[in-house]
């Protein structure tokens, strides 16, 4: 029924494997811009993330407004990350086993918003000592296409039963691609979305939602039957 009895991991970028949130701050601050805290920060509505609160708001849309400002940010966004920006704790572990283990494919889809955003996620991995070329696959797609039908296409690629794939994301919309496709997710609090709105505003089981990138990784390692420390402890 399938081609292979490979395990199949997909990772998101930005709140998942990357301080998305860290490399954004750097960048608006490089414009004189706040974006807040964290923690405002994963409580606001999609269309306001980006714009700051209620404190950042009128200052942030000043600096925004005209579409050579936004592209002078958007250039400033791609320099920091490909040249500052971290990879959570562990995560260049991580990956790095992941890539080692010989029947488990894996590799990032994303919606990554810099310049060349497979170049840029290329020089943020290599900076942390991940050889993307390692990589089963790399894709980045546009902001507005939904990632299910991508997740579909990769599984069916690798031949992987469904039961063997995961899928590994810091929104809602990463945990309905990967059910979408039926994959089992494996959902980030630390990310773009905090806990309490992940749970109770969309709905997300509190078992498949790591409040760490330790948790996460551990989980995920269990999940693949790994050596990894925080497995034992998830």
């Amino acid at each position: 029924m399938y081609a292979s009895r490979a395990h199949l991991v997909i990772c998101d970028a930005d709140g998942t494997l990357v301080d998305a949130f860290g490399a954004m701050s750097v960048a608006f601050a490089r414009h004189d811009m706040d974006i807040g805290d964290l923690e405002r920060f994963q409580k606001r509505r999609k269309l306001f993330k980006y714009l700051g609160g209620m404190r950042e708001f009128p200052k942030n849309l000043r600096r925004q407004f005209g579409k050579q400002s936004r592209k002078r940010l958007l250039e400033t966004l791609t320099g920091v990350y490909r040249e500052e920006a971290a990879l959570y704790p562990g995560m260049a572990e991580l990956l790095g086993r992941l890539i080692a283990a010989p029947d488990v494919r894996v590799g990032i889809v994303s919606r990554n918003v810099t310049h060349e955003p497979e170049q840029t996620l290329r020089c943020l991995l290599a900076r942390h000592g991940v050889d993307a070329d390692g990589l089963d696959f790399l894709d980045c797609l546009p902001l507005s296409e939904d990632k299910t039908g991508r997740f579909r296409e990769l599984r069916r690629a690798f031949g992987v039963n469904p039961a063997l794939s995961f899928a590994c994301g810091d929104e809602f919309r990463d945990y309905a691609a990967a059910t979408g496709a039926g994959m089992h997710p494996f959902i980030a609090a630390y990310g773009f979305e905090d806990h309490r709105r992940l749970r109770d505003e969309f709905g997300i089981p509190n078992e498949v939602i790591a409040r760490t990138p330790h948790e996460l990784a551990g989980r995920l390692a269990h999940a693949l039957g790994l050596d990894w420390p925080e497995a034992r402890s998830a």
